[in-house]
């Protein structure tokens, strides 16, 4: 007889992007996406020292936790100062952080705002599981990774959109092209763009702060391979590499363009519909189809079945994995139709 699956927990709370972050007696800011928890907590800080330049602020390592180190912290103080405690590691606690916290969220003390990072996994489910269901009356902040091209343009747009600054799109695909392997430094991108540049941000601006790490991006020798100039994707290959680029992420580059011109090779529909129906961004569906001009689909499929044998290459089996990149962009740059 087959088992039952476990019942998930049913959610009681405001469940908030990590932008939306406020107040609250309980804030549980879960998620792997450790920048946005770190970003969303600091807001919440810089909130309630805004509220009363009296906040107290003292933080728990929940994987050592000792009994009575938060009953400690939350007890009234002799001045009446709100305080804020912030428990990190709790996807490490110890038991006695679960029974202690138990306890404590059943009464929370009053001007207390108890922060709970927990960044996934299974240790202090029960925890967790008590929070969603309205013990403490808390909220959750969500902190999941940006793992689509999207939600990462959607991030950088917002992160100059909310200081009132004007980015061209083309800017923003390159800057987020750029720094597409770590938000921290996407987001550190954008904040110096916002510091130095004065006027409206575009690709020269771009390309004036970061022409290495732009010209050198593993999108930018795609980009170039899959218009058709071997000559020049070539170059730029052996230019990354020389600057240390790592062969994996370059083949992963190829892997989203190749992929989601496969996905849009034949769709019909407006660049908003199809962008909705394939969980794209509207520019990233009208760039994949002037992509695909000049390939058809015997091509695209000898492509991606060599994009197979190159990841595989580049991951251990071949001794030599710059000539097995150099034949994989050969074969792109030739749209497919180069013998193998």
């Amino acid at each position: 007889m087959a088992t039952k699956a476990p019942a998930k927990t049913a959610v009681a709370i405001p469940q908030l992007s990590w932008d939306k972050v406020r107040p609250a007696r309980v804030v549980l800011v879960s998620g792997p996406e450790d920048f946005l928890a770190d970003r969303a907590i600091r807001m919440l800080r810089d909130t309630l020292k805004a509220e009363d330049p009296s906040l107290e602020v003292n933080d728990i390592d929940a994987g050592s936790y000792g009994p009575g180190e938060l009953v400690t912290l939350a007890s009234p103080s002799l001045f009446a100062e709100p305080r804020m405690i912030r428990a990190f590691t709790v996807e490490k606690c110890t038991d006695a952080f679960i029974a202690e916290t138990l306890a404590y969220l059943a009464a929370p003390a009053d001007d207390t705002y108890l922060v709970l990072r927990h960044g996934g996994g299974v240790r202090g489910k029960k925890l967790l599981d008590a929070v969603r269901g309205g013990l403490g009356g808390g909220i959750e902040i969500v902190c999941a990774d940006l793992k689509k091209d999207s939600e990462k343009l959607d991030f950088a747009t917002k992160e100059f959109s909310s200081r009132g600054r004007r980015i061209t799109s083309g800017a923003l695909r390159a800057l987020t092209s750029a720094f597409a392997d770590d938000l921290a430094e996407l987001a550190a991108a954008c904040q110096q763009l916002l510091s130095d540049a004065t006027e409206e941000i575009t690709e020269a601006t771009v390309e004036k702060y970061y022409s290495g790490r732009v010209e050198t991006n593993a999108f930018r020798v795609a980009d170039i391979a899959i218009s058709g100039r071997h000559g020049e994707a070539l170059i730029l290959l052996r230019h990354a590499l020389a600057s240390g680029a790592d062969p994996v992420p370059i083949v992963a580059a190829f892997a989203s363009k190749l992929r989601t011109m496969a996905k849009l090779a034949g769709a019909r529909g407006t660049s908003g519909q199809l962008a909705q129906q394939f969980g794209l961004a509207p520019w990233q569906v009208d760039r994949a189809r002037r992509d695909l001009q000049g390939w058809d689909d015997a091509g695209l499929g000898r492509s991606i079945e060599l994009l197979a044998e190159t990841d595989a290459a580049v991951k251990g089996a071949e001794r030599d994995p710059v000539y097995a990149l150099e034949r994989m962009i050969g074969v792109v740059s030739a749209r497919g139709q180069q013998p193998r």
